[in-house]
This record gives C-alpha cells, sequence and structure tokens, in this order.
C-alpha cells in the first residue's frame, strides 16, 4: 500500500450530496478488506431494503426520523441516534416519518476457523 492509500478524507456534505430526495438508496463511498461504508437514504413512508447480514454494522442517524425493530425489540431514531447491530440479527427501519439519512459501517465478516 502506497502512501496515498493509507488514508482517505470524506465531508460529511459532499457524501449528503449523493443522497437523491425522494429515492430510496445506499451509496457506498468506502471499501476495504475489513470496512465498507454508505450512505443510506429512506424517504418518508418507504420500506426498508435491510435484512440480516454477515457484517456487524453501526448506524449513526444524519437527519430524519422513523424507527427501526432489531429481533423482537424496536427504537425511535432521530438525528444523532448512533446504533450497532450484532452480525446476523434481523433489522429493518420502519415507520419512516421524515425522510431518514443514515451512515453505514459495516465491519468485515466474521470468520471462523473450522479444523
Amino acid at each position: 500500500m502506497n502512501n496515498d492509500d493509507d488514508w482517505l478524507v470524506f465531508q460529511l456534505e459532499d457524501l449528503m450530496a449523493r443522497v437523491e430526495p425522494g429515492t430510496l438508496s445506499l451509496k457506498e463511498f468506502l471499501r476495504t478488506p475489513s470496512l465498507s461504508c454508505s450512505v443510506y437514504h429512506l424517504p418518508a413512508g418507504s420500506r426498508d431494503m435491510a435484512s440480516a447480514h454477515e457484517e456487524d454494522e453501526l448506524y449513526l442517524v444524519l437527519g430524519g426520523r422513523g424507527r427501526l425493530r432489531v429481533g423482537e425489540s424496536e427504537h425511535t431514531v432521530r438525528k444523532g441516534t448512533l446504533m450497532y447491530v450484532h452480525a446476523a440479527c434481523d433489522h429493518a427501519f420502519f415507520d419512516v416519518e421524515e425522510d431518514l439519512t443514515v451512515l453505514v459501517f459495516f465491519g468485515a465478516p466474521v470468520r471462523l476457523n473450522r479444523a
């Protein structure tokens, strides 16, 4: 890896500019062997695309309001809410009252060493 690949800088303003109002979208802006990062946008009234993943996830709500269901639990989310979801947990955003824009961080899938 050369020095130019050792780090990247992203401006939140630039990432938010990728959001298309009124469109359900997941816009990836970083992918490495151990991490993937995206901006996820859910218009008010839309249905979530999420399902259980092999990766742990961290969500940071940048704007909007809705709810997140993880298994049997539900939580209201709004700007500033930070949520961790363990790999393989069923989860979905729902009751999106105001356009919801979320930074999503996916960790690398856990690889079990089986003998």
